[in-house]
């Protein structure tokens, strides 16, 4: 811990660190990752490929680079910059400039984690956070989506006109939208996955997709209507995003309780966003507003000593 006043102290994440055990999580990861990156080929075709590869390099060349630099021992081996290559180029549109995923799988990685001391010592998800970079850096290129080279509309943008999406087809993935947000399947199968290898956190995406269920019910406009509701649920990445980034074992609250409340405050920023936001796709946004809670949730919320070790 590093003091920096008499009533201020800084100290890295008390979270996972690099080892044999990180290792066989990026693995799972990887396995669970699978079936969504092989239906986003099939949906999209090479063109979604490309950009996931792109995603990938620019993740792992980036660490490397920054290894060598610094003439630290390799951590590419451990998968994990693979790991965020991945999760970030499922979030972007499969038609994207590939420069853009470049610039962010170089930012998710430099930025987000080694000035931050490492995987393990980040403070927010590294994929997400690029996200956000690339969705204010790039507006126009991340919120434009072609199949073909013929534009559409999203479902969540389809909804907000007073369109009706079919709930079938967000389901099954005949729709448009980000590399992710078709996959559905392939998400929840990469999900139960995780489960049952324990790789993940299972309290705050379940306590995540209540708690936004009930907001939207209630705020939404359009009381507890199940179209209306199971296409928020089922659009703009929520369920991806639920998945594979609220169950973060990284990046979460120590204890159960303080896993409820960060379940809950995902859900109301989400609902806000979606509501009072101009831009109904931004589940990235809400995530990241409460990462950044995630300290203050501790502090009140402490993890006894064995909970910590």
């Amino acid at each position: 811990m590093h003091k920096v006043s008499d009533s201020l102290s800084v100290k890295a994440s008390p979270r996972i660190k690099p080892g044999v055990r990180w290792q066989t999580l990026m693995f799972d990861m990887e396995i669970a990752l699978l079936p969504v990156v092989l239906f986003a080929a099939y949906r999209f075709g090479f063109g979604a490929v490309k950009v996931i590869v792109a995603s990938v390099l620019a993740c792992v060349v980036t660490e490397w680079i920054y290894d060598i630099c610094l003439k630290k021992e390799m951590g590419i081996t451990d998968g994990t910059a693979v790991v965020t290559g991945l999760l970030l180029g499922l979030t972007l549109p499969s038609d994207i400039h590939l420069y853009v995923p470049v610039v962010g799988g170089i930012f998710a990685t430099l930025v987000v984690v080694l000035l931050y001391g490492g995987y393990g010592q980040h403070f927010m998800l590294p994929a997400l956070a690029s996200r956000c970079f690339l969705l204010i850096s790039f507006a126009d290129q991340m919120t434009t989506y072609t199949v073909d080279g013929i534009s559409y509309a999203t479902p969540l943008a389809v909804l907000q006109e007073g369109g009706a999406p079919s709930l079938m087809d967000m389901f099954l993935g005949n729709i448009n939208g980000s590399i992710v947000e078709v996959s559905t399947i392939a998400v929840l199968l990469g999900f139960a996955y995780l489960i049952v290898r324990r790789a993940v956190k299972v309290i705050p995406p379940i306590v995540y997709l209540i708690s936004f269920v009930l907001y939207m019910g209630m705020f939404g406009g359009h009381g507890f209507d199940m179209g209306y509701i199971g296409a928020q649920v089922l659009g703009g990445g929520f369920i991806f995003s639920a998945a594979f980034f609220a169950s973060d074992l990284v990046i979460n609250p120590r204890t159960a309780a303080g896993e409820v409340i960060y379940g809950v405050l995902l859900g109301v920023m989400t609902g806000v966003y979606r509501t009072m936001g101009f831009a109904p796709e931004s589940v990235s946004y809400a995530i990241i507003c409460c990462n950044l809670l995630i300290p203050l949730i501790d502090k009140f919320l402490p993890a006894k000593k064995k909970e910590a070790a």
